[in-house]
This record gives C-alpha cells, structure tokens and sequence, in this order.
C-alpha cells in the first residue's frame, strides 16, 4: 500500500485568503508558541515548518549594518530632490538589495525598519539627517514614495515590509526617553500625525515604531493614538515594532509603571506587537508576558491580536508561499543601475544656495579644494558599508584631471610631547588588508568591539606626526599618517586602529584641556585622561600624562598656500555624522565650527574666487555676503564626491531645494523641547522673522518664468495650474511649487503651506504646462472647538513659485465651507486640552490610558483662553475635574474673577481626579472664558449648568 499524503493545512493553501490563513495557523499555534512571537527574535516552530523571523532590518538609504551594500544619499538628501519618481526607485533598489542580500546570509530582514517620517521641526535635532522634511505634505510625498519602492508593486506580495519610525512628536535626542513634548490638539492632527497619516493611507506602509519619547505626558510605546488615530487609517493589519530598550524603560527610567508586567501588558494592550529587547535574549520579555497572564493583566485575546498583525507581514513577505513569491528569486545587487540611480540620486540632492557666477567652474580652471570634508565620503549610523566611494576631490580630480586640481585638507599637523621629552609613537601597522568596521555585518553595530590585534602607542624621541581635526566644541580626532584614527578598545589601550571615527559609542574622540604649562587629553568615549605607561600608551583614572603640543604646520596655513595659486577654491565643510550631531546627541548651535569658518576666511582672503561647499547632515547659520558661490548637500553616499564635482563643473544643473528652513542665527530658534510649532512660530508655516534661506529655496545654472496661476473651484476639489518656461541657456530641472494661505483666518493659520510641487526637467525655451487636483480637505484645519477638521469659508491665496519666499504667480479662491460655531459649552463643556491660547501650562496625561489635561509649568501661573463660548440663556454654576492640589479662576471676556475653585487637600494622585463647584451666574450669550491655574494641579475640564 501507498502511504496517503498528508492534507496540506489551511494555512499553507495558497487558495484561501490570508485572513483564513492565518485564523488557522493562530488556532495551532500553543499559548507558548505565541508568547515566543512578541520578542522581536521569533523562534522557529518546528513541528509545523514555521521559520524563526526576525523583526527589525535598518534600510534608512541603503540597506545597513548587514555589510557592503548601495549606499544612497541620507533621508535629508533625498528629501532635497523633491522628486517622489526619483526615491520610489530607491527605495525599490534598496528592497531588491535586501532580498539578495537575505538569499546568501538570513541574517538579512525583510521587515524593513524605515523610512523616518519624523518632521525636521528643529534644526538642532541630533537626527536631523534621518527626516526628509520640516513640511507635512512633502514629508509623506518622500515617505510615500520610498515605502512604495521597498514594497514593489505586485497586489499581495511585498519585497519587503516598511515600518515608519518614531511614532510619535519626537525631535530631540536630549532625555529622549524621559522628556515629554507638549503636543496641542491642532499641531498633533496638523503637524506631527499628518505625515504619518498621509503616507498609511497611500497603502504601502506594513506598520510603526513608536518613539522613545513621551507625549503629553503618556510614553508613546502606551500611546492611545495608536488605536485611535493609526488603526483607523487603513484596514490593512499594522505591526508596531517597539524601539530598542523601550519596553524596560517604562519601569527603569521613565517610572511610568511599578512593574515590567504592568508595562509589558499596557503596551501590548496599547498595541505594541514586538517587543525589541535584551538584544537576542527574548526569556526575559517573555517571562513578563507570562507573568502578566498570570496576574491577570492580559488575555490570551490580547497576545493573539498581536501575533494576528505580525503573521499578517510574514504572509504578505510570502514566507510561507515560496513557490508563489515574486520576489523570492531577486538577486539584484549592486548592479550598474543601482550605481547609476546613487550617483542621480546624489546629484539631484545638491541644493545651489547662492551663485554670483563663479559657477560653473570654467573648463579650464586650476582648482584649489581644500577642508576637512574634501576627500572624505562619510558615513553614518544607519548606513550600509560601502562598495564604492568617491570624494570630492576624488570627483574633482577625475573631472579636470589631477594636474589641475590642488588639495590642503586644513588640518593642523602636531606631535604631542610628554612630560619625559619624549613624543607619542605610532606603531606601523601590519602588512594586509585593514578591518573596516562591520563589514562583516552585525545585528546590532552597538556590540562591535575595537581592534586589539594592533600594537598601542608608545613614546619615542622623534614621535609620529598625527593629524589633529578639530570638529567643533572642542571635540577632536586624532589621525596616523597612514589614515588610521586613534581610537580606544575594551582594554583601555590607545591604537591607530580605526578607518573612520563611528560606533554607538564613538572611541575615536578627545578633548584638549589645558593644565599647567600643557594640556592633558580626555578621551571623550571612556572620559578617562591618556596615560603614558611602560606597556603602552592608554587611558586611565589617575596619573595622566600632560603633554606639550607641538604645531608642525597649521591647517590655514596649508589652505592659504594652494588658495593663492589657484583660479578658484572649493572649500568642503561640514560634519562628521558621528560626531557633535547624532543619534543621542543633539547640536548646541547652528554655528559652523569655528575651526571651519578660520579655513573658510584664510581661503578667501588668499583667493576672492571662493566656492563654499557645506556637506552636512543638517543646515548652518553663517554669513555668505562675501561668497561668490554656496552649495549645501547631505552626505551623499557612495557617489556623493562625483555628484558634487558634476554639479560644479555644470555636466548638471543643481535643483535639490531645501527641505528646511536655514535660520540665520541661533536666537530665531525656539526651545528645542518647544513642540508647539503655532505657538511658538516654528517653521517655514509659521515664522515670521528673516531666513537665511528660506524652505524650498535653491537656484539652477538656467532662469525659469512662471505662467498666469488659474484656479477654479467645484463641489470637491480646486483645480489649479501654471507654465514654466526654461529662459536660460542649459537644460535644467525646476521644482515649481503651490503655496496657500487663508486670507483672513480666525484663528491661526499658516503664512504659507505647501500643497503640491512638481520637479520637471525643461529644455532651453521649453514650457510645461503644471495642473494640480487638490481636495477641499487640503485647505482644512483641526477645529478644537468642534473637536474635526473643517474648510473655513472666504477667501485663500494660492502662490505659485520657485520657493516658499520666491512667489511667481499668485490667485485667489473663494471656498463656502463650513462657518464657524461657537462652542457649545453647557451641553459639551471645555476639555482643558483644547484651548485656543495659552500661556505657562503643558499638557500631562488625564490618565495612563488616555485623555489630556492641562498643569501649569513648575512654578508658574498658568492660563488658558477659549474664544466663542456659548452660555445659551445664561448659566449658575461652574464645575472642573481636577487632580493635585491648587486653585483654577474662572472669568470671563477679560472681566475680573468670578469664581475659585480649589479642592480641600490635594487628591492621593495625579490620576485621582475630583469633581470641584462652585455658584457663578453668567449671563446668556456668547463669551471668552479664561481659566487661570494656580499651584500643581492637573485641570481636565470643565463644565457649566443650571
């Protein structure tokens, strides 16, 4: 007899839907089995063939940390092309690389945990170069189009899973995860969910982290908004991956919860899928889940509803239809395409910020590039390890030949001399090939040891001649001849063993502090002084050496040399992605480093012909009256330095635009813990004061014109459009984009907001002619009073143009939209939250679970305005809901105080709220009520009867 095949399970027929699919497998699968599923390393379930799975592969531009792969520019830079077409087939790129890269090493994930969609709301954000945008719309236009690319376009299965990061209002890198940012109702829904929203709807996203930080008080790993607001927005099942650590903070650091099983079942409950902690070690997360069943603060409900939205993912990766998957034969990896799309890629990056006509460089001009970034090709934290690379001078000297090119990087060249006489010794090097960091891959770079297979320093009569790199705020690296960094491992002991400054914690750093007649040199990564000791030269806690530094060349010195002799300077300037700006480290200033602007002025007071090229993670503020040309791009990835030296030589016309505003100085920043963008005047939408370049703003080689802007309204769209004309002598890209504002708003609104944009390419005399369909919906806001969004009538300006200053065409419709009520306050009454004004208040979380309310900040009074309430036929008595202890004045239209309200003795807790009366007859009508806080109490809202 035949032994009968066995039936094929539900779960595996490809001819059910997945939803089927997956009740089945669920229906198999033990508690335990599930309970394993929630840490981000999934084990395998062997006896039904169901793989290990990993969430979580970093593929920010590129796919990294799993070794060498296509490194595109950083999100910033593609964000500055402002070309959706363009960033849909990187991030198609990228998702083909990574399913190659998965074929020969499974290390490699499909879950891919990118793009970042947090907006750049403060230029000082450590993690500037991770965003696209400081604008909602285009933010989600970028998003959008790179989730679409990692997706692919087949209709059930994606060639990767894109989860956007970090859920949710989160701009600093300072107490990130203790740190609340105070989010009103209108920049929540206006501002800081938008670019989420827009881009789940467009269909392509797979799910969300949410971020370290807190938001109105309630960490956002309990963020009520995940149910509310994401789940809502598409019926496509989204797994929320948690940050790493996150989990453990809410006990260890943030004492939101007394227990981890407390917090392990809120956050599940919340809607946290995967939990991303203790690295591989999942017993200790799984340990709380099963505790929290046990104690009752989970269902198994719960734990299945999460495991539901995972296999979800998995099915539409196709893991468990192989036969079926398109995508399960793509090798394309490194391909001339992919070097190709970089290198375009790179190039429509590059922003023209001022150009006096020095640019173009003429064909056959003698080029001085000097600075710290001119043959560099830096990398950052989520980068992949390169295959190529190109510097500028690299680039420059393929364009117009190494005869013709001249290089000074600007360093000063010093010895350090001990206290002994003698000198620091570089010890050579042994022959072979040296190790780059990661390049073999690593599942988490944070672990990735330093060299101790290199002899340290020592000392020696002559010494080693180290280049000293000063990147600002006194932070320095130290270099060999040979090009290896001066880096710290494990064991203490300094080596020359480092490719490129980098790592979680980066050991290639130090600080000169003066002492005595020298200076002893911290080293910034273990903050122990250096030591000269018998085996070795290393840091340690007691007797550091004091060391004399002798300058052998200074870096202006080397500038002025070559500048003099050459027809024009290109000065490169900039950052180094891991150094003073990063991931858990914000910036202090928007100053370049004062090293950089000494390079900047001894280049051109030897040469007026100067170029200054700033490539860079984020903007700067300095003063360009005196230069002749400026160029700004992000680093550009592996053809970052053939790009730039395209661009210079006018093989391409530049048209990357800003994707932020550049302020001119430090004092038109806000608090970078400051989220109110309307409040405060943030950005392009509300600043008022004078960029020094304003967001969108870029110029080109050719000139453009800008046709009649038309605009005609119906029932549920206005259709707009213009012409742009090419009246220059090049072919050239323009990125044309529509601005609106609200004539005569009541309450604020922006002073300009972006809409739509179109990036075209025109020929010399060539016209496009620009149509855009916008909804009503676009000219919306989030209404407080009304608690939705709602189109105010009257009229709007619709602004067409070059940038967000550079207007061109302007016209103005009329919408009939929706007239504003007053607030209905005796049937509704006032949650504290949505005020119009305010002034020395933030908001805290009402409970762990949900809802605002609003505190005065420490040691202030705090006020809150609403406008337009409606008291019917007049009320006679006013209640609060309030938790603490302290007093809330009620008044009205500006008059004096008509009622205290204070609670007896301040309730046991934050969350213990009591319900406080008290008599005050307001007359019938309409009025302005002013509550003022006093003392530490929490105020959720208010009510008014009788």
């Amino acid at each position: 007899m035949t032994a009968q095949t066995p039936p094929t399970p539900p779960f595996r027929d490809t001819a059910l839907p997945f939803a089927k699919r997956i009740d089945d497998l669920l229906s198999r699968l033990t508690r335990d089995e599930k309970t394993g599923f929630l840490h981000q390393f999934g084990p395998a379930v062997d006896r039904l063939g169901v793989a290990a799975f990993r969430t979580g592969q970093e593929a920010l531009h590129g796919v990294a940390w799993m070794g060498p792969a296509t490194v595109f520019p950083q999100a910033v830079g593609l964000g500055a092309t402002w070309n959706q077409e363009l960033v849909r087939r990187v991030g198609e790129a990228v998702s083909r690389e990574a399913r190659a890269m998965r074929a020969r090493d499974e290390r490699v994930g499909l879950n891919v945990w990118s793009p970042t969609v947090n907006l750049l709301r403060h230029p000082l954000w450590g993690r500037n170069e991770e965003g696209y945008s400081e604008d909602p719309r285009l933010t989600s236009a970028i998003a959008t189009a790179y989730t679409h690319g990692l997706r692919g376009d087949h209709p059930v299965y994606w060639r990767t899973a894109p989860v956007l990061k970090h859920w949710l209002a989160h701009n600093n890198e300072t107490d990130r995860d203790t740190c609340s940012g105070s989010v009103r109702p209108r920049v929540l829904h206006e501002y800081d969910l938008r670019a989420f929203r827009e881009t789940v709807e467009a269909g392509a996203v797979a799910g969300v982290m949410p971020a370290y930080n807190l938001v109105n008080g309630r960490p956002n790993h309990v963020s009520p908004h995940l149910r509310e607001q994401l789940r809502g927005w598409t019926e496509q099942d989204l797994l929320v991956c948690s940050d790493a650590g996150a989990p453990s903070n809410l006990v260890d650091s943030e004492h939101y919860f007394d227990t981890h099983e407390e917090a392990t079942a809120a956050a599940l409950r919340a809607g946290v899928d995967s939990f991303t902690d203790h690295g591989t070690d999942s017993s200790v997360v799984i340990g709380r889940v099963r505790r929290a069943l046990e104690q009752g603060l989970l269902t198994e409900a719960d734990i299945d509803a999460a495991v539901r939205r995972q296999l979800s993912v998995r099915f539409r990766l196709g893991e468990f239809d192989p036969a079926a998957d398109p995508y399960a034969g793509e090798r394309a990896f490194d391909t001339p395409e992919h070097r190709a799309l970089a290198l375009e890629a790179a190039e429509q990056a590059v922003v023209l910020l001022r150009n006096d006509g020095v640019l173009p460089l003429a064909p056959d001009a003698r080029v001085a590039v000097v600075g710290l970034l001119a043959d560099e090709c830096k990398l950052d934290w989520y980068s992949g390890g390169l295959l190529h690379r190109s510097t500028p001078l690299e680039g420059l000297y393929e364009r117009f030949g190494a005869d013709r090119v001249e290089f000074a990087e600007g360093v000063d060249r010093v010895l350090l001399k001990t206290s002994a006489g003698t000198f620091l010794h570089v010890p050579p090097a042994p022959d072979g090939p040296g190790t780059v960091r990661g390049a073999e891959g690593t599942l988490d770079p944070a672990l990735l040891a330093g060299r101790t297979d290199l002899p340290p320093l020592s000392t020696d009569a002559a010494g080693t001649e180290l280049a000293l790199v000063d990147w600002g705020e006194g932070v320095l690296t130290l270099r060999a001849p040979d090009g290896r960094y001066l880096s710290v491992a494990e064991d203490g002991y300094v080596r020359a063993s480092a490719d490129q400054p980098g790592g979680w914690v980066v050991q290639e750093t130090f600080r000169l502090e003066p002492h005595g007649d020298g200076h002893l040199l911290r080293h910034l990564g273990t903050g122990r002084h250096v030591q000269v000791a018998a085996d070795g030269v290393k840091v340690a806690e007691q007797n550091p050496e004091v060391f004399g530094l002798v300058v052998a060349e200074r870096g202006e010195d080397a500038v002025t040399r070559v500048a003099a002799r050459a027809d024009v300077v290109v000065v490169v300037a900039g950052n180094d992605p891991h150094i003073n700006g990063r991931e858990t480290e914000d910036r202090t200033t928007l100053r370049l480093p004062a090293q950089q602007e000494l390079l900047l002025g001894a280049a051109r007071a030897a040469n007026p012909n100067t170029v200054l090229a700033l490539v860079s993670a984020y903007p700067y503020a300095l003063d360009p009256a005196d230069l002749p040309a400026l160029l700004w791009t992000a680093h550009g990835g592996q053809a970052a330095g053939t790009a730039l030296a395209r661009v210079l030589a006018g093989d391409v016309s530049p048209a990357g635009r800003l994707p932020q505003t550049w302020y001119a100085d430090d004092s038109d920043l806000p608090d970078l813990l400051d989220y109110d963008v309307i409040g405060s005047r943030q950005t392009y939408l509300y600043f008022e004061g004078t960029p020094l370049f304003p967001f969108g703003h870029g110029c080109s080689y050719a000139s453009f014109s800008y046709g009649e802007l038309t605009a005609e309204v119906d029932a549920a769209t206005v259709r707009a459009g213009f012409t742009v004309t090419n009246t220059g002598d090049v072919t050239a890209d323009e990125v044309a984009q529509l601005y609106a504002r609200a004539v005569d708003p009541s309450v604020p609104r922006p002073r300009r907001e972006l809409l739509a944009h179109r990036r075209v390419t025109l020929a010399p005399g060539e016209t496009a002619g620009l149509s855009f369909v916008l909804p009503l919906s676009d000219f919306a806001f989030r209404d407080v009073a009304a608690g939705r969004w709602r189109v105010e009538p009257g009229p709007y300006e619709l602004l067409a143009g070059a940038s967000s200053e550079d207007v061109r065409a302007r016209a103005t419709v009329i919408l009939e939209g929706e007239p504003a009520a007053p607030r209905p306050v005796v049937e509704r009454g006032l949650d504290a939250v949505d005020f119009d004004e305010q002034r020395g208040t933030e908001i805290v979380d009402r409970t762990r679970t949900a809802g605002d309310s609003v505190t005065p900040v420490a040691g202030e009074d705090g006020e809150l305005l609403f406008r337009h309430c409606d008291f019917g036929t007049g009320v006679t008595e006013v209640t609060v809901e309030v938790s603490g202890g302290g007093t809330v004045e009620f008044s009205l239209d500006g008059g004096p105080v008509l009622a205290a309200l204070s609670p007896r003795a301040p309730t046991p807790g934050p969350y213990d709220y009591t319900t406080l009366r008290a008599s005050c007859p307001v007359t019938a009508g309409v009025h302005d009520v002013r509550l003022r806080l006093r003392g530490p109490l929490r105020l959720a809202r208010a009510g008014f009867s009788g």
